[in-house]
C-alpha cells in the first residue's frame, strides 16, 4: 500500500494540479478571465442568494391546458364524422367530456370512427395499455369522450416541458448571466436570475403567452355595428394593443401562425424614423403568407398578439419574399420587447407569477461574508485540532484536506457550476468529511502499533484496513447526495452538487495524496517509531 511508481505518483500529482488549477480563474476579474481562450474560461458562478437578483414561480394555468385539449377533441370529432359522411347534432364541450349526439342507425359506426381518435399514452408510438380518450355510449345516441387522467398528467408534463425551453429562450435573449430555470411540482417553473434587482420588465415578458397570428379584418361589418351584436359567426371583435382602444372584426380563420416565424429585429424605419419589427418567415409560412397577400390585395389583414391587434395594414401587392415588418405606435423598448417574444415562440399556456422575491447585493454579500468566517472558522477548528491530536500526521492531513478543498472548487469551475449558500455549507461539511476520513486511517494506525507491529508496518495496514470501512462510509452519505439532488430543487441542489463532489475528492485525497505523502515521508526517514 505505500510503495508507488513513479509514473503513478507523477499521475497522482499531476491530476491534484490540473484539477486545482481549474479553481485560478476565480481569482482574476471577470473582464480580464474573458479574454483568455475559451477552454481557460470556466469558473464559479454566484447565486442568486450570493450576488442577488430576481425569484419568480410561475404557475401553468392548468385549467386552459385542459380547455385546449378539449377544443382539440371537439374539433377531431367533428372533423372525423364529417370525413365518414355521419351525421351529428349537438356538438359540445361539458365539463371534463366532448358530447355528439348521432342517429341510432349510425352509433355503431360513429363509435368505431372516434375509437381511432383515443391514442394510447405517449402519442401514436406509446406501448402502454392507457389511453388518453375515453369513449362511451350513454344511450339514446350520445357518445362521451372524456379524457383520462394519466392524459392530462402526460399532457401538463409537456405543456411545463415546452413553456420552459420558451422561457429560457426569452430569458437569454435579455442578455442575463446564467439564470436557473427548472421544473417545481407538477404544474410550476422556478426562474432564478442573478444580478436582476428589478423583475418588472421580466414578468411582462414572462405573462405574455404570445401567441401571434396573421388573420384577415372581416370588412363586411363594421365595428360598431358588431358591438351591437351584428358579429358574423366566422368572424370575432377584438381591441387594438394601442391606446386609445379600437376596435377591429378580425375573421377567426389562421392565415399563418407565429410558429412558422423563422426570425424577427427591430429596426427602423427608414422614412418615419420610427421603431419597426421585421419578421421573415420559414419556408411553409412564406409559402402561406405569399397565397394569402396574392389573394387578398387591397384588403386590411391583422397582425395579432394575445387576442390584441399589434397592426392592421392594408396588403398592397403580393409579398412572396416570406418578410414583413410591423410598424405601429412603438417604442424602442417595445418594439425589443415584441421581438424578443415573436423569437422566442408562443407559450402553450397562460403563465401566473404565484411568488416573486428580489435579494439586494447587499444580503447577497452579507451571506458571502458570513459563508467565508463559518468556512474560516471551521477550517481552524479542524487544523488545530489534526496538528493537537496527530502531530506531524496531522500536518500531512491539512495538507491533503486544503488540496480537497481547491479541488472541490476547480471540479465546480470546471462543470461552470452555480454557487449558492447552502452549497457553501457543503463544502464545510466536506472538510469534516474530509478530516473523518484521516481520522479512521490514523486511529487504525494506532491500533496497529498497539498490537505489536512496527512503525512501517502499522501504517501500511493502517491504510488497507481502513479502506473498507471509509468507502462504506461516504457511498452512503454520497447516495443520500444524489437523493437530495434528485428530488430537491434549487438550494438543495447546490448542497447535494458540492457535497458529492466533495465526498470523491475526499475518497482521492485520502487514498492517493494523503498515502502518498505519508510514502514519501517513509522512504526518506525510515522511522522506527509513529509520531502520532
Amino acid at each position: 500500500m505505500l510503495y508507488f511508481t513513479r509514473w503513478r505518483a507523477l499521475g497522482i500529482i499531476l491530476t491534484a494540479l490540473i484539477v486545482c488549477l481549474c479553481a485560478v480563474p476565480n481569482f482574476f476579474p471577470e473582464a480580464q478571465v474573458k479574454t483568455w481562450p475559451a477552454w481557460a474560461q470556466r469558473r464559479l458562478v454566484l447565486g442568486l442568494d450570493l450576488q442577488g437578483g430576481s425569484y419568480l414561480l410561475l404557475e401553468v394555468d392548468a385549467n386552459y391546458v385542459k380547455k385546449e385539449k378539449l377544443d382539440q377533441v371537439r374539433d377531431d370529432v367533428r372533423r372525423s364524422l364529417r370525413e365518414a359522411k355521419i351525421g351529428y347534432t349537438g356538438l359540445v364541450t361539458r365539463g371534463d367530456t366532448v358530447e355528439v349526439r348521432v342517429k341510432d342507425t349510425d352509433l355503431q359506426a360513429a363509435l368505431t370512427k372516434l375509437r381511432d381518435l383515443s391514442q394510447p399514452i405517449g402519442g401514436l408510438l406509446g406501448s402502454g395499455t392507457q389511453r388518453d380518450l375515453d369513449i362511451s355510449d350513454a344511450g339514446g345516441g350520445l357518445i362521451r369522450l372524456a379524457l383520462s387522467q394519466p392524459a392530462m398528467v402526460e399532457r401538463m408534463r409537456k405543456t411545463i416541458e415546452q413553456s420552459i425551453q420558451i422561457v429560457e429562450r426569452r430569458v437569454n435573449e435579455l442578455g442575463t448571466v446564467e439564470p436557473v430555470i427548472q421544473r417545481q411540482g407538477n404544474d410550476r417553473i422556478l426562474v432564478q436570475v442573478p444580478g436582476l434587482q428589478d423583475p418588472t420588465h421580466l414578468k411582462e415578458l414572462l405573462g405574455k403567452t404570445a401567441k401571434m397570428e396573421f388573420r384577415m379584418v372581416d370588412t363586411s361589418v363594421p365595428p360598431d355595428q358588431a358591438q351591437r351584436g351584428g358579429l358574423p359567426p366566422d368572424s370575432e371583435l377584438l381591441m387594438s394593443q394601442s391606446s386609445p382602444k379600437v376596435p377591429y372584426v378580425v375573421k377567426k380563420q389562421v392565415l399563418v401562425s407565429g410558429a412558422e416565424l423563422n426570425d424577427a429585429q427591430t429596426g427602423f424605419d427608414q422614412r418615419t424614423n420610427e421603431p419597426i419589427v421585421s419578421f421573415r418567415f420559414n419556408s411553409t409560412g412564406a409559402r402561406k403568407f405569399s397565397q394569402a397577400t396574392q389573394e387578398n390585395v387591397g384588403l386590411p389583414f391583422a397582425i395579432v398578439l394575445d387576442n390584441e391587434v399589434i397592426s392592421a395594414p392594408v396588403i398592397r401587392e403580393p409579398i412572396t419574399g416570406g418578410q414583413g415588418q410591423i410598424s405601429g405606435s412603438f417604442t424602442v423598448q417595445s418594439a425589443n420587447d415584441l421581438a424578443i417574444l415573436m423569437r422566442a415562440g408562443a407559450l402553450p399556456a397562460p403563465l401566473t407569477v404565484v411568488e416573486e422575491r428580489t435579494v439586494g447585493p447587499g444580503l447577497g454579500q452579507d451571506s458571502i461574508e458570513k459563508g467565508e468566517l463559518a468556512a474560516y472558522v471551521g477550517s481552524i477548528m479542524v487544523i488545530v485540532f489534526m496538528l493537537l491530536t496527530y502531530r506531524l500526521f496531522g500536518v500531512f492531513a491539512n495538507i491533503a484536506v486544503a488540496i480537497n478543498v481547491a479541488m472541490i472548487f476547480g471540479l465546480l469551475s470546471l462543470l461552470n457550476a452555480t454557487l449558492t449558500l447552502p452549497g457553501i455549507a457543503g463544502i464545510v461539511l466536506t472538510v469534516g468529511i474530509a478530516v473523518d476520513s484521516n481520522v479512521l486511517i490514523y486511529e487504525r494506525i494506532r491500533e496497529e502499533l498497539r498490537g505489536g507491529r512496527n512503525a512501517i508496518s502499522a501504517i501500511d495496514a493502517g491504510f488497507k484496513r481502513a479502506l473498507a470501512t471509509i468507502l462504506d462510509s461516504n457511498i452512503t452519505t454520497f447516495i443520500a447526495a444524489a437523493v437530495l439532488f434528485y428530488i430537491g430543487t434549487g438550494p438543495v441542489r447546490g448542497f447535494a452538487v458540492t457535497l458529492g463532489i466533495g465526498i470523491i475528492t475526499t475518497v482521492f485525497t485520502a487514498f492517493t495524496l494523503t498515502r502518498l505523502i505519508v510514502a514519501g515521508w517513509v522512504r526518506w526517514k525510515r522511522p522506527q517509531s509513529v509520531p502520532i
